[in-house]
């Protein structure tokens, strides 16, 4: 397992539809668990492929006592409203409060290419929307209004003058 260095705001990866993966095979299991362990460095609770500069459809949740991959995820139901405040690995000390579904109904292939459903509520239902946005090419601050996202990327922009788009995670930063 490596650690795999993080694609910020303004990286092209960030903005792309991911392709679906055809197999899953050892160097997908191999990719699933440097994201896990990518995840875990940087202190997240999710994290998506485009993320690390990988335009395909995968990402790992560990939310509400539950760790799992997802591969080619799809949701196939969804109801309710909630706001909640929102950050991103991408994105790293902004916050929003985001709309989205209370509950969801997850289909997607796990680790070992096996298809499951999973019902999730909470900030786990929040953690895959917001991942399955990554891999359609849509951060989060997408979700505020124009002149809410205007006013915090610039700012955000601004704090980080001269930065580039790409971030190490140290592997001493691992979750406690």
């Amino acid at each position: 397992m490596s650690l795999r260095p993080l694609h910020l705001l303004g990286s092209p990866p960030l903005r792309e539809r991911s392709s679906e993966v055809a197999t899953v095979d050892e160097d997908t299991r191999r990719f699933i668990d440097d994201l896990f362990k990518t995840m875990d460095a940087a202190k997240g609770v999710g994290l998506a492929a485009n993320q690390v500069g990988v335009t395909t459809r995968i990402a790992v949740v560990d939310a509400d006592g539950h760790r799992f991959a997802m591969v080619n995820p799809v949701i196939v139901e969804q109801e309710g409203k909630d706001v909640a405040e929102e950050g991103c690995l991408s994105i790293p000390d902004l916050y929003a409060d985001v709309t989205r579904s209370t509950r969801v109904v997850l289909e997607a292939l796990d680790r070992d290419g096996c298809p499951f459903r999973l019902e999730a509520e909470g900030l786990k239902a929040r953690v895959i929307q917001h991942e399955i946005d990554h891999l359609d090419g849509i951060l989060f601050v997408d979700r505020l209004s124009p002149l809410k996202r205007k006013l915090l990327v610039k700012r955000w922009r601004k704090s980080r003058k001269g930065a580039g788009h790409i971030q190490e995670i140290a592997a001493s930063d691992t979750k406690a």
